[in-house]
């Protein structure tokens, strides 16, 4: 975040610990691309036509409003990370809500530090890779794709993954994972160094990813 855009939050956090409910449409509307981008990742395909991202956002919008004053209660999260609670938390309601038993177990879901909400995060990691790597004339190869990426992915460490997500897909900055995270800066990007190489030696392992 440069320097202008710090003032310009800290101004618009102190309205809204005055009660100025405009300026958390304000803060809103700053973080709504990441926050967005958090919530393409995170959903899961099999929502796709029923929700949009922009129906989850609403709804987090509204969580957010309900809950702002919470915010003041957990002065060392930033104010992203507490929007990023707050859109996790709708992700897995709208999960429950319209897969219910359809989910994995919610032993296999992970919560990492104040500001992260990683739901199933290789398989939706594996599904956006696959994406990538296939054309959408190839549905057939991209689903092997995604269940052989999905097991790669799988046996990496569940904050290894997590930074990949939030580097690769939700476009963070070191700085920014770090800060979810609850790690230093050093330690995210020795984390996603590592990660990276041990997706790599993972695939290497796989015949259909040997070249």
């Amino acid at each position: 975040m440069n320097p202008s855009d710090a003032i310009e939050i800290a101004g618009l956090l102190e309205r809204l610990a005055e009660g100025d409910q405009h300026a958390l449409a304000e803060l809103f509307q700053h973080y709504r691309e990441p926050l967005r981008r958090m919530i393409e990742m995170r959903l899961d395909h099999r929502l796709n036509g029923r929700l949009s991202p922009s129906d989850v956002l609403q709804e987090a919008y509204i969580d957010a409003l309900k809950r702002v004053s919470h915010y003041f209660d957990k002065p060392d999260l930033s104010f992203f990370g507490w929007l990023r609670l707050i859109v996790g938390q709708r992700l897995v309601d709208v999960h429950r809500e319209h897969l219910g038993a359809k989910r994995r177990d919610a032993s296999q879901e992970l919560s990492l530090g104040d500001g992260a909400a990683p739901l199933d995060s290789s398989l939706c990691l594996a599904a956006r890779l696959a994406g990538h790597l296939t054309s959408p004339s190839q549905a057939a190869a991209r689903d092997e794709t995604s269940d052989l990426l999905e097991e790669a992915l799988d046996r990496l460490d569940p904050l290894d993954r997590e930074v990949l997500a939030l580097r690769h897909f939700e476009e963070l900055s070191n700085h920014e994972v770090a800060d979810i995270l609850g790690i230093q800066p050093a330690a995210a990007s020795k984390r996603y160094v590592r990660a990276l190489a041990r997706l790599k030696e993972t695939l290497a392992d796989m015949p259909a990813f040997a070249e």
